[in-house]
């Protein structure tokens, strides 16, 4: 990976989230934060998921394009996340999440926006479910462990532990970023 990648803009992340927000789309489909979530998984995954795999996975099928314009915008843009996610993963940098690192929720929310971004990270995770647990499982699963925590999707007795643990909890959310680094060195740099 170069410096010279073009990295996703504010504008465009805006653009793309309005986008997913669309009747364009089913409402299946990931949002913004799902897709963010998604794509870090797909970067970290020690297998490639091929682009037309992931598109109708994120998407839950096929948009339905006003244009073949609109279409190579979003796809653009969707190349651009992934791309600028991949970058920071490789670069060594903190990867920042569109949410707060957080599993309480708002006034009047039922779930967080963390439960959202990592069930779409597990999503990315289980595409290629072989690949990532068929080495090392157990560090693996071990480094997993915080996203699976804010995941809310496995019922594991130490995962159910620790999500009755609030403090415990909210401190592994917090280790988020650092732990999608060390899985992608893990995969891709094994010898750091």
């Amino acid at each position: 990976m170069t410096a010279n990648i073009a990295l996703i803009t504010e504008e465009e992340l805006d653009r793309l989230e309005e986008f997913l927000f669309s009747p364009a789309v089913s409402d299946e489909a990931l949002d913004l934060i799902g897709a963010h979530g998604f794509l870090c998984a797909l970067n970290i995954s020690p297998d490639a998921v091929p682009e037309a795999e992931w598109l109708e996975q994120l998407f839950d099928g096929k948009p339905e394009w006003s244009s073949a314009a609109e279409q190579q915008e979003i796809t653009e843009l969707l190349r651009k996340l992934y791309r600028t996610i991949g970058n920071d993963l490789y670069n060594d940098q903190e990867i920042l999440l569109p949410c707060e690192l957080s599993l309480e929720p708002e006034d009047g929310e039922e779930g967080t926006e963390l439960t959202i971004w990592a069930q779409s990270f597990m999503e990315g995770v289980f595409l290629k479910e072989d690949a990532w647990f068929g080495q090392d499982e157990e560090t693996v699963a071990g480094l997993l462990l915080p996203i699976m925590v804010a995941s809310d999707l496995f019922e594991d007795e130490d995962v159910v532990e620790i999500s009755k643990d609030r403090s415990l909890r909210e401190e592994m959310c917090v280790q988020i970023p650092e732990v999608l680094v060390d899985l992608y060195l893990h995969f891709h740099a094994p010898d750091k």
